[in-house]
């Protein structure tokens, strides 16, 4: 959510965001909002007004009754009954006009880094780098869960009758493998210095609407019947949530927190072959990282936060590319994104296994999450998040970089701890 302060003193900015993210429609928010903030500020400036000018009249009219004034204050008494009809209806205008400019301002996307390329959708986001080399054998790779059949790793025939399409279970060394991935991305990120989580897994509506857009909700979230809960559908949600209504002290920051968690989405739409399997469903897991820190010290925590995934891919010789998100592709809170993709040798292309955000102060705006500076001053902290690992997805990109001609599947050896020493699933 963007300062209120900026659409004051320079819309002009505010407007041409928005024209950079292609979303035209929105402009008219923008004078709306000035408006609706103008009348709020003159409806609480009148009512304060009014309470002094009732408070003044109120203490005269016990003075005028010691005196006998009697007709004098009468006339008092209906000044005040006149000023308190007024301001019960400034006070209403004011509680009107508040949840309007709120519901108004969530809509307004935040204002994106300079950098960021320009371009309408995902289909002109910018190539940056490669790192690693990639290969496609001599052999044919199967569909990823094709692979997984031969292995006797998994089922969704079944899943598919105790839960719908979207679900799946995994058996056996695929199982296995699917654990030691996460647990080996949990200690290459504490060997990093950050701090391991397991936070909540589902989440109030007040943490929801702070985290994410209505419209990112909306698509995402599974809500609870009959409760004010969600189930999260990233680690995020729950870590960012966890310094909602707080104020942290300057030298707590930089907090790099890494997080462990269930990811429940509903995935709306229809999907091709590519991203049927085990590419997008309802259920997964994930390895995730988050940091709170200084406004100024952001893009250097945002650099970091995609070389550790690009640096975790790598490790396991999966070859990957970074590619900067353009305007029109940003979620409206994001001030800067970066997605890592790894290489299918089957497809011959990258896909997207993970994903680097910069969201400015704009969770902390929604969350009231301040930071109390050397000078006692308060400021609002920038957040970011960035996906360590998310199998099973990542485990597409596992299987189709490590079969072998034969069938089986080779271990790198950086898991192979994590999976009793094995060198090869067969």
């Amino acid at each position: 959510m963007l300062d209120i302060k900026l659409l004051r003193t320079n819309p002009a900015i505010v407007r041409e965001n928005i024209r950079r993210k292609f979303q035209e429609h929105k402009l008219p928010l923008v004078d709306e909002v000035i408006d609706m903030d103008a009348r709020l500020r003159a409806a609480k400036a009148r009512a304060d007004e009014l309470r002094n000018q009732r408070n003044v009249t109120s203490k005269r009219i016990g003075a005028l009754m010691a005196k006998g004034q009697k007709d004098e204050a009468e006339a008092a008494k209906a000044s005040v009954a006149a000023l308190a009809k007024e301001l019960a209806e400034m006070e209403a205008l004011a509680e009107s006009l508040e949840p309007k400019i709120r519901e108004r301002m969530l809509v307004l996307p935040n204002i994106i880094d300079p950098s960021v390329p320009l371009g309408r959708d995902d289909g002109e986001n910018v190539e940056v780098q490669r790192f690693g080399e990639p290969r496609v054998p001599a052999f044919e790779i199967p569909y990823h869960v094709e692979i997984m059949e031969k292995l006797a790793g998994i089922d969704l025939d079944s899943a598919r009758r105790t839960s719908g399409n979207g679900f799946y279970y995994l058996r056996g060394d695929v199982a296995r493998l699917h654990s030691a991935i996460l647990t080996y991305a949990r200690d290459f990120m504490i060997d990093r210095g950050f701090t391991y989580y397991v936070p909540p897994f589902m989440i109030r509506q007040s943490v929801v609407s702070g985290v994410m857009s209505f419209a990112e909700m909306q698509n995402m979230m599974y809500k609870i019947e009959g409760e004010d809960l969600y189930l999260i559908g990233t680690s995020e949600h729950s870590m960012i949530g966890k310094f909602i209504d707080t104020i942290l002290e300057e030298t707590e920051l930089p907090q790099a927190l890494t997080s462990y968690s269930p990811c429940f989405r509903k995935e709306v739409g229809a999907h091709g072959i590519e991203e049927r399997g085990v590419y997008r469903i309802h259920q997964f897991e994930k390895q995730e990282m988050v940091v709170v820190c200084r406004p100024e010290e952001s893009m250097l925590w945002f650099d970091r936060l995609w070389r550790h995934t690009v640096d975790f891919f790598r490790s396991l010789d999966i070859p990957v590319r970074t590619l900067e998100c353009c305007s029109g592709d940003l979620a409206d809170l994001k001030v800067k994104s970066m997605d890592v993709e790894a290489w299918s040798p089957r497809q011959q292309k990258y896909f997207e296994v993970g994903s680097c955000s910069n969201l400015g102060d704009a969770q902390a705006r929604r969350l009231s999450i301040r930071v109390r500076g050397k000078d006692d001053g308060k400021f609002l902290p920038h957040t970011l998040n960035n996906t360590v690992a998310a199998p099973p997805r990542m485990l597409i990109a596992f299987f189709e970089n490590n079969l072998q001609e034969d069938g089986s599947v080779k271990v790198p050896g950086a898991l192979r701890l994590y999976m009793g020493g094995k060198a090869e699933i067969r």
